[in-house]
């Protein structure tokens, strides 16, 4: 099978996809199930090649570690039932140890193996760093590790699975290839969405034999994938390649219309890879979660990462935020602030450290820099304050009789809070910590309107008419994405149409593709962004 650089490409919308769904279509309903396995795997090596022994192995690990966790709680489940009940409480606490043991264990394996390969090189690096500062004459040898696309994404999969078994939320899996098509499912290993296996492993077993709705539907899904990454997320890169790369020789105008248009390419092309993703599950009857939900539409910061890359945030909260915010020491610590700062300032005290771990991590996780770091402390800050400063505007709001649902003040809402996100974005971007500050701050000192007299903005590979296609593309998403927000299933209306109005949206919306994508001779397909992550 040819590389497959990414959902967009030839080699999986063109051969993959297709020759799955055919043979999919025609095997026997107990066969559905191993040739999506079989892609799944065909596809991971395609991409990754003899580094897909990495995923075999947190498979077997995660099957084996969970069928011991299972083995435990049966265990403990007789001897409890056996016992006295002056013993029972103290047998329960031993039981549980173990299996919290086994628990760690299996996370720490998963996460470790995760630390080692991608950022092992960073810790060393600033190690080395602080050795010098000391003036100590080490020098740590900085290791170098073949890093397999999607390792983020899978693990956090097997360590979530391994703690909802320890939870007893799920019952530990006696098939083993029933979680390796869970933690394998081609449409979603390389960029997620992050699953849990009660959502997801039933329907992959099941293998539904395939419907023509869900065909219709999941096609639909990927056309306007494609047309997010094609019309806009590749013709974007070369203006902020070009920007990024060569920041200190452009104004704080050009700098500013970087990080907005990075905004928009990151949003275009990971929404447009989840689109084709979910939409290439739906084909076979499998729903993943939804990763976006039309987060420029959000008032404030905490609520637009609510939208935005969903499954990763609720991760953090499920098994960082509440772990942490409900653990011992803390809820003491609530309970003694509630009492000497009040009702709403004593729970942000226990809160923002729970907070603090979530967002560290959330910022590390997307690569081994300082300024992804400062990213997640960054949005920590924001979501902080705006915890913090609730009251007050409240307050300031009634005396002056502003209106918080009114469509002005939302509106102010919504800008604001696309603003403070390109701004983060800009940081996240940058090739360094230091160069995001430095083009943070050329937008202040060296903001000018020169680039529109000298026609720089056409410096970039990009022309008029590049512009103009922008806008309507991203104007088109727009409406969509309002008319979902008002609760208009726009798939469901377009299904209740007639022939000829179902098909000419269809051919519109792939002229469309063909016409305005950017492709052919000077342009550069765009790596799969978050893949990277």
């Amino acid at each position: 099978m040819p590389s497959i650089s990414s959902y967009f490409s030839l080699a999986y919308l063109g051969l993959l996809l297709p020759l799955t769904i055919v043979v999919y279509a025609a095997a026997p309903q107990k066969i559905r199930r191993w040739a999506l396995l079989i892609f799944s795997w065909l596809f991971f090596w395609s991409i990754s090649g003899k580094l897909i022994v990495y995923l075999l192995f947190s498979i077997l690990s995660v099957h084996h570690i969970g069928l011991w966790l299972s083995m435990l709680q049966e265990e403990g489940d007789r001897l409890l039932k056996a016992a006295d009940r002056g013993e029972r409480k103290a047998l329960k606490a031993q039981c549980q140890r173990k299996q919290r043991m086994v628990m760690t264990f299996g996370a720490c394996l998963h996460i470790g193996i995760l630390l080692l390969l991608k950022y092992g090189p960073f810790f060393v690096l600033n190690i080395n760093r602080v050795f010098r500062a000391l003036g100590l004459h080490v020098n740590l040898t900085v290791p170098s590790f073949a890093l397999p696309i999607g390792i983020s994404f899978y693990t956090l999969q097997a360590v979530s699975y391994l703690f909802d078994v320890y939870r007893r939320k799920i019952p530990a899996d006696k098939s083993m290839f029933r979680l390796a098509l869970f933690m394998s499912f081609f449409p979603q290993i390389m960029e997620g969405p992050i699953c849990r296996y009660e959502d997801t492993a039933g329907e992959l077993w099941e293998a539904e034999p395939i419907r023509f709705q869900n065909l219709v539907f999941g096609a639909e899904r990927i056309l306007f994938g494609a047309m997010k990454e094609l019309v806009l997320a590749d013709r974007l890169n070369l203006l902020i390649q070009n920007v990024f790369t060569n920041y200190d020789t452009y104004d704080g105008f050009v700098i500013a219309l970087s990080a907005v248009c990075y905004t928009l390419q990151l949003y275009m092309d990971f929404s447009g890879t989840m689109d084709i993703v979910i939409g290439s599950a739906q084909i076979f009857g499998v729903t993943l979660p939804e990763n976006f939900r039309r987060p420029f539409f959000s008032r404030t910061i905490s609520e637009f990462w609510k939208r935005w890359h969903i499954t990763l945030g609720t991760w953090f909260k499920d098994y960082v935020f509440f772990p942490l915010s409900m653990s011992k020491p803390l809820k003491k610590l609530t309970s003694r602030a509630r009492k000497r700062l009040g009702n709403h300032f004593g729970p942000l005290l226990s809160g923002s450290i729970a907070l603090f771990a979530v967002w560290f991590c959330n910022g590390l996780w997307h690569g081994a820099g300082w300024h992804y770091i400062f990213f997640g402390m960054y949005h920590f800050c924001l979501i902080l304050i705006g915890n913090m400063i609730e009251p007050l505007v409240l307050s300031v709001t009634g005396k002056l009789h502003i209106s918080r649902s009114s469509l002005p003040y939302r509106c102010f809402q919504i800008v604001r809070t696309a603003v403070l996100v390109c701004i983060g974005e800009l940081f996240f971007r940058a090739t360094g910590l230091r160069a995001g500050f430095a083009m943070f701050r050329k937008i202040f000192t060296n903001f000018t309107l020169a680039t529109f007299r000298d026609r720089t903005l056409f410096t970039f590979g990009m022309d008029q008419k590049d512009y103009l296609i922008v806008f309507i593309a991203v104007l088109l998403i727009f409406v969509v994405g309002l008319l979902q927000e008002k609760g208009i299933a726009i798939r469901e209306k377009l299904a209740g149409k007639n022939l000829a109005v179902q098909f000419s949206a269809y051919y519109a919306l792939v002229l469309f593709i063909v016409i305005f994508g950017a492709y052919g001779s000077g342009y550069v397909p765009v790596d799969p962004i978050y893949a990277g992550f």
